[in-house]
């Protein structure tokens, strides 16, 4: 039989229930260019719809009938090199995602192509021709008069707009050969160049050619004693400079004295300080981890750390000192943040001990400073990436480190499939290139402290603060007491003593509410009705700065009315955001600067709102989640919690982890200069356990606690917890499948090859949140290991629930110890 060369194709209109890899031919023009990590543009389906793909591998085979051939290659060079490859696959087996969502995941936006299929009607054909040929296609009329107006061929989406259900009568029309269709493939950001020019001879010749016409030329004889200095300038800067414009440039290039040339220009943001300063001094309890760690990246092989120390600690101290030490090797560095905010404080520290060897990587970026940035580490321009969780995909060369800070954040893991978090992506990669992992936390996970504790993974302590100064001093504020005393406000009367305290010697104070909004929401004092969202199981939240009420999920807003729609009733406003306290700081405190720091305030930037905070002096910045970790300002005295308890009774196992986590963190902002530090945590329940820990920062506490009630619950790190959601239009249909789902993944997990994790299926529930736009959402628990068995059955679940008609708009998708 014939040999051909065959490629191994990710396909990308391949769902998970279909997803494998797919075999093409490699015609011979193309031979030399459909490399494995290049993208191609394939036939797929019975229909040869033209989609995109990703080779996998190559392999020379027999010609087989059938098989399909490739139609461009879409890269130059490979975009994919062999871990990109082999990182893909791991996801796709762990995570239940697609080939090809995985390999999305792993390229930044800008390198991706945007697909436009045209529809044109045969040049043979004119409008009436066209339609008597369309015989009894329904709309085809109106489709065809849309194309015609547009002169003949029109882009899918100019059609979708012009005409109702237009995609079924296109294809029709090309099954009846009235239409053709084509899929082009364009490059959301393209590479951006720069016109250069330079001297094509001895400078000495070329100024001894123009000095004679010096006066009556002058723009001509500045050109080539710029060019004859510089040796090589852009067009645009010579304009600047010499006042040349860019016909007398063409006019040197006739004589043949000057030629142009294109050069890569890339859009890179630059940092504020070119300066370089070394990473200041350790103290023992830093230097001692310190040259553990360090100990650790020589080894040569894989390794994890805890690096655990109180808030104030020093651990970005540790964390300079060993990216300068493994850089110094010739080994690359990632470090990553878990919030955006956090960027531009750690960025600057970066920059200023590495300079341009520092890469920055996050979605505040755009896409084109983020193809530009990718470009660079991609070259080996950069070796240092700092960044939020994409960042842990960089194409570094030479790996050596890994420093996930507050690994304990949930923002770490990914929203949307394939649902990895970060901590397990940063693993892979140290294991596949002998790097270590630092976790550094003062709070960290349950499930990294027992890792720690059992010898999974080192762990080095920093018990003082790097200033020598104590802890904030904490004073917990019971809430009922201040109702009692006639204070119905979200500023208690300790914590407004303490502000005026703060105003009075210059020092400033953040005050912490984890709800944006001016209240929670509005309730009709008459008959109870409070407006929710039509399209999800939700109160909306009112929000004063524009009258209106507002969904945190879906985006859905309406103007807040005074009168209860359903009685009449006067609408009263209930609960606090940080709208309502930033109103209420003002009456309280006048003569006092506020400045708010949500959602609706952070949309032009972090970084300009936190440099105004710390230059400005401002006495107050109130916040969300924004201001609870990593920031580090040394005139910050006080803290203030006004709702300790918002975070701590929700349908989540996490929710005492993450509220102890989130309060330590906190009140770790106070007295990180030279000044002592002072706390206020507002509460209804000051007795609380969890509250209690993190007034006193005790994690030890907090943990032996955790950890007990984890293990009778079988929570992790004593189990692993699969989800598995099943979402649709229809609720009866989505709670009937749902029951389907839990009744054969019993059926499967009852396997002789898994039951030794002594499996248990809960469910169907309603989710948190039951209806999301529109849809509704039911769940099921599957408690177990998370080994290859209990995986290949889940997925074999998800692949079965996609093939099955009757699931027909409905979805399922599993993830695994989700950390929301």
């Amino acid at each position: 039989m014939e040999q051909a060369q065959i490629a191994k194709v990710a396909v990308a209109a391949a769902t998970y229930s279909i997803d494998k890899p797919y075999d093409y031919l490699i015609p011979e023009p193309l031979d030399g260019k459909a490399l494995a990590g290049t993208r191609v543009m394939v036939p797929f389906g019975r229909g040869n719809r033209s989609s995109e793909g990703v080779i996998l591998a190559r392999e020379t085979g027999p010609k087989r009938p059938g098989v399909k051939a490739l139609l461009s290659v879409l890269d130059d060079s490979p975009v994919l090199d062999r871990w990109g490859i082999s990182l893909a696959l791991w996801m796709r087996q762990r995570y239940f995602c697609t080939m090809y969502e995985a390999v999305k995941t792993i390229l930044p936006a800008g390198l991706w192509y945007q697909m436009k299929e045209i529809f044109s009607v045969l040049p043979e054909l004119d409008r009436a021709a066209a339609g008597a040929q369309a015989g009894g296609v329904r709309g085809a009329d109106a489709v065809l008069d849309a194309l015609f107006a547009a002169g003949g061929s029109a882009e899918l989406s100019a059609l979708r707009t012009a005409c109702n259900d237009a995609e079924p009568v296109l294809r029709a029309l090309c099954r009846k050969g009235v239409l053709t269709s084509d899929i082009s493939a364009a490059r959301r950001v393209g590479d951006k160049t720069r016109r250069m020019a330079e001297l094509t001879m001895d400078p000495a010749e070329a100024l001894a050619l123009v000095e004679p016409r010096k006066k009556s030329a002058p723009m001509r004889y500045e050109t080539v004693r710029l060019l004859a200095a510089t040796g090589r300038a852009s067009v645009q800067d010579i304009c600047y400079f010499t006042g040349a414009s860019v016909r007398t440039l063409k006019g040197l290039e006739k004589s043949g004295i000057v030629a142009f040339s294109e050069e890569e220009a890339l859009r890179v943001p630059q940092p504020a300080s070119t300066q370089i300063v070394p990473p200041a001094a350790l103290n023992s309890e830093q230097e001692t981890a310190f040259q553990h760690i360090l100990e650790l990246t020589r080894s040569g092989g894989p390794e994890a750390v805890l690096l655990q120390g109180v808030t104030g600690s020093g651990k970005t101290q540790v964390y300079l000192r060993l990216a300068q030490e493994v850089l110094r090797s010739g080994r690359s560095v990632i470090m990553l943040v878990p919030e955006i905010v956090l960027t531009p404080q750690m960025m600057e520290r970066f920059s200023a001990c590495f300079g341009t060897e520092v890469a920055m990587l996050h979605s505040s970026l755009r896409m084109t400073e983020r193809y530009d940035q990718w470009k660079r580490i991609r070259r080996g321009e950069a070796h240092l990436i700092l960044g939020t969780r994409s960042a842990v995909f960089a194409p570094v060369q030479q790996l050596g480190l890994i420093i996930m800070d507050e690994e304990q954040e949930g923002s770490y893991q990914s929203e949307n499939a394939p649902r990895y978090h970060t901590r397990d992506i940063a693993k892979f990669r140290c294991a596949q290139s002998g790097a270590v992992l630092v976790l550094g936390s003062a709070t960290p996970t349950v499930e990294t402290a027992w890792n720690a504790r059992q010898g999974r993974c080192h762990c080095e302590l920093l018990r003082r603060r790097y200033n020598e100064q104590a802890l904030p001093r904490t004073e917990i504020v019971d809430m009922r007491q201040e109702i009692r005393a006639g204070n119905s406000g979200a500023v208690s009367g300790l914590l407004r003593r303490e502000l005026e305290e703060n105003l009075a010697r210059g020092e400033q104070s953040i005050l912490f509410l984890n709800r944006r909004g001016n209240s929670r929401m509005l309730l009709c004092g008459e008959c109870g009705y409070v407006p929710t969202c039509p399209r999800c199981s939700v109160a909306m939240t009112y929000h004063s700065a524009n009258g209106r009420l507002m969904c945190h999920y879906c985006g859905h807003s309406e103007r807040a009315g005074n009168a209860c729609p359903e009685c009449g009733g006067i609408m009263k406003h209930i609960g606090a955001g940080t709208q309502r306290v930033e109103e209420e700081l003002r009456d309280l405190l006048p003569d006092a600067g506020v400045l708010r720091m949500d959602a609706d305030t952070a949309s032009g930037g972090h970084e300009r709102l936190l440099t105004q905070f710390e230059r400005e002096k401002i006495p107050i910045l109130l916040g969300t989640q924004m201001v609870a970790k990593g920031l580090d300002f040394e005139n910050v005295t006080l803290v203030g919690v006004l709702s300790a308890d918002s975070s701590l009774y929700v349908d989540n196992y996490r929710a005492a982890e993450r509220t102890f986590s989130l309060l330590t963190q906190v009140v770790g902002r106070a007295g990180r200069g030279g000044k002592q530090g002072r706390a206020v945590i507002q509460t209804y329940t000051p007795a609380n356990e969890v509250i209690q820990s993190a007034a006193q920062q005790d994690y030890e506490r907090f943990y032996e606690s955790e950890i007990a009630l984890r293990r009778v619950r079988r929570y992790p790190p004593f189990a692993d917890l699969f989800t598995l959601t099943v979402s649709g239009g229809d609720e009866g249909a989505v709670l009937r499948a749902a029951a389907a789902v839990r009744d054969r993944l019993r059926e499967l997990m009852a396997d002789e090859a898994v039951r030794g994790s002594q499996p248990e299926i809960l469910g169907p529930a309603p989710a948190p949140v039951l209806k999301v736009n529109n849809r509704y959402r039911y769940r099921v628990f599957l408690c177990g290991k998370n080994d290859r068995p209990t995986r290949d059955r889940v997925a074999w679940l998800l692949r079965e629930f996609g093939r099955c008609g009757e699931n027909r708009g409905l979805n399922l998708f599993a993830d695994c110890n989700a950390m929301e």
